[in-house]
């Protein structure tokens, strides 16, 4: 047997390197079984350009599989929506049925859907390759829609290279990124948020409910047409133009991709499609999430392989999207769905528990997706830890570039939730920020849209609680928003100083957003006051959240000042528990953090390289709506220590209560 090196780099898997050799070899006979030896897996998911509405020379073709059907007609505003012998579809091999029309038959914007017939039912489906879903605005209800636009659009910057050293992600939400109380459009999003993310120096966004969904309010989560962009968000397009705009500025463009499940609306979305309950999905007790209500993808059948590899592919060619944030891994790594599991050891990561079939299809979904593009991006977001996740294939990883440090935003929560500040320990931060594999690249992040869900709270809420609602104007302080005013920018440069691929800010969490998001809804009234962004607070210099937007462009111009940041190795210089100082070095800067509430120290000495040093960040500074203690024109001169034994000097430093600085070295 092939010792992998994931094996040969951790001597704690070797008593699992059967399961992983064996999950490796699945992974290369299922590649083989669905490209048969002759082709890529690139050539092979090309479902979306044979199933589908098609425009050809002769006229119109249209494909769908459906193999328990045992009748299927196309209905739609151009015959009445009535079940016609003109527009039904022929059964061909492997559960395939298709129809050819003329051109006149169908025109660009008119609406359709299916009529299946099964044995002992029957019911209107819409196209479950369908690349353009809408909904009627008085009946609620949802159509496929002919796309056929005179011209379609075309991209300026078809081929783009990510900047991926490091990725600083800009995590976004179209609909909810107007500061007015509605859904906001890809075009709004495209002139109004997309310049303020490039100015705040953040290189890719990722977007949120791209894939239409029927519900809202889930977020996007709930996906019922894989292959269709959102139409409640504007056209086709639009959200081209908006992705080929972000490449103009220089800034790639990933999709949260949700193949983890699917609604269970059945006349809008997968479920029972063809009359059975188990044609894309698990049957039985494996078919519903028992937390997500939503149904699970059997990853064991070569004919959802190919939707969703053909899904992953689509998005990648027809919109230029730069890679994917795979949404709920661990859901789909474990037949638990990491439900109740602890993970506190391997073994909970090689049982009975592990779903082969969905991590072999995650492993071809990362070999082909780069394929199309050797500089995708792949992310996944888990939260069990399992080794490899973002190694390489050939090393017997599952291939994604980056997996999401979870456990931070869990940490800062519970840190901040239970422990006094007097006791919070400045090893302890330290440790689980950088606690890692060292062969796999994550992206760290304080806070994503799950903390700032309605029966949740941001960290600038839990910080300050009530009086972000009275006292956030520049004058009219309290202690407690003094406190997290700070406190949220130390928390923000320790977390993304510490990164090792890349770090991720949810959108408006930059400048501390006040409140919770909660989308329209029976129990609001169909509000939407809390499902937008309120950008005005971060552009009146009244308010300390402009100072917060302030700080975050300087630490993001920081982060982008330095080649490579979160490839220079990264060095802890001091740690002192009782003091609640610490201090780490990359390259030639230095990160110096007072965690301390109360003490404040003078000509604190910090054994750093020998040079002369200089403050190019400080928390503490009046732009930042700090107290200006910090004389930063002072160059600081290391003093030699005959006692070290090591090569370092005393670094002595003005250390203020809860603040933190960085000082390069000149």
């Amino acid at each position: 047997m092939e010792i992998l090196p994931i094996v040969q780099n951790d001597p704690y898997l070797k008593p699992y390197a059967d399961a992983i050799y064996g999950r490796y070899e699945y992974y290369k006979y299922m590649e083989d079984k669905l490209t048969g030896g002759r082709q890529n897996l690139s050539d092979f998911a090309t479902g979306y350009m044979y199933f589908g509405l098609h425009k050809t020379s002769e006229g119109w073709v249209f494909r769908e599989w459906a193999p328990n059907a045992t009748a299927i007609y196309l209905i739609g505003d151009f015959n009445g929506w009535k079940q016609q012998q003109d527009y039904a579809l022929k059964k061909l091999t492997e559960g395939v049925w298709e129809i050819r029309l003329p051109h006149y038959a169908m025109a660009h914007g008119q609406y359709f859907k299916l009529y299946v017939e099964w044995q002992g039912g029957a019911g209107e489906r819409i196209p479950a390759w369908a690349t353009r879903v809408v909904q009627d605005e008085n009946t609620k209800i949802f159509s496929a829609q002919v796309w056929d636009p005179i011209k379609p659009y075309t991209f300026k910057h078809p081929k783009f290279t990510p900047s991926k050293d490091p990725l600083l992600i800009y995590e976004c939400h179209i609909g909810m990124s107007s500061n007015e109380e509605k859904v906001a459009s890809y075009e709004e999003f495209r002139k109004n948020v997309l310049p303020r993310i490039a100015e705040g120096g953040y290189n890719c966004i990722q977007l949120m409910a791209i894939q239409e969904h029927p519900y809202y309010g889930s977020f996007g989560y709930h996906v019922s047409s894989f292959f269709a962009a959102s139409s409640r968000f504007g056209t086709p397009e639009d959200l081209k133009r908006l992705i080929d705009e972000a490449h103009d500025m220089g800034i790639s463009v990933i999709m949260d991709l949700v193949h983890s499940h699917a609604v269970k609306n059945e006349t809008e979305g997968l479920g029972r499609f063809d009359g059975t309950p188990y044609q894309y999905f698990h049957g039985g007790d494996r078919r519903e999430h028992p937390a997500w209500d939503s149904l699970l993808f059997d990853y064991a059948k070569p004919a959802v392989i190919h939707f969703l590899l053909s899904n992953c592919k689509f998005w990648l060619e027809e919109y230029k999207f730069d890679g994917f944030r795979f949404d709920g891994v661990t859901s789909m790594l474990y037949r638990s769905h990491g439900l109740g599991e602890d993970f506190t050891g391997y073994e909970s990561y090689y049982n009975m528990n592990q779903d082969g079939d969905a991590i072999c299809y995650l492993t071809l979904a990362n070999k082909m997706i780069h394929q199309v593009n050797p500089n995708a991006i792949t992310v996944a977001e888990e939260m069990s830890g399992m080794p490899g996740l973002a190694n390489k294939i050939e090393d017997g990883g599952i291939g994604f570039d980056y997996r999401l440090a979870m456990g931070i935003p869990d940490f800062w929560i519970k840190y901040i939730k239970e422990t006094k500040d007097e006791n919070w320990k400045v090893g302890h931060i330290y440790w689980e920020l950088t606690n890692r594999r060292a062969e796999e690249k994550t992206i760290s992040y304080a806070e994503s849209h799950d903390q700032a869900l309605v029966g949740d709270k941001t960290i600038i809420f839990r910080l300050i609680d009530a009086d972000m609602y009275w006292h956030m104007q520049k004058g009219d302080n309290t202690l407690l928003v003094d406190r997290g005013v700070a406190l949220h920018k130390m928390i923000r440069l320790i977390t993304s100083t510490t990164m090792n691929g890349g770090y991720l800010n949810f959108m408006g969490n930059e400048f501390g957003h006040p409140e919770w998001i909660d989308f329209p809804r029976e129990g609001n009234g169909w509000s939407h006051k809390y499902a937008r962004r309120q950008w005005e607070l971060a552009d009146n210099p009244n308010y300390l959240y402009y100072g917060l937007n302030k700080f975050d462009h300087s630490m993001m111009k920081l982060i982008n000042s330095v080649s490579h940041f979160n490839l220079v190795p990264i060095q802890q210089l001091w740690d002192k528990e009782g003091d609640q100082v610490l201090a780490y070095q990359r390259g030639d800067l230095v990160f110096v953090f007072n965690f301390s509430g109360v003490n404040s120290y003078s000509d604190y000495g910090i054994l750093a390289d020998p040079g002369a040093y200089k403050i190019v960040l400080n928390t503490d500074n009046p732009v930042f709506d700090g107290f200006g203690l910090i004389d930063e024109d002072t160059i600081h001169f290391t003093q030699p220590e005959p006692k070290t034994l090591v090569e370092k000097e005393w670094l002595r430093l003005y250390i203020p209560a809860r603040t933190a600085f960085v000082l390069k070295r000149q």
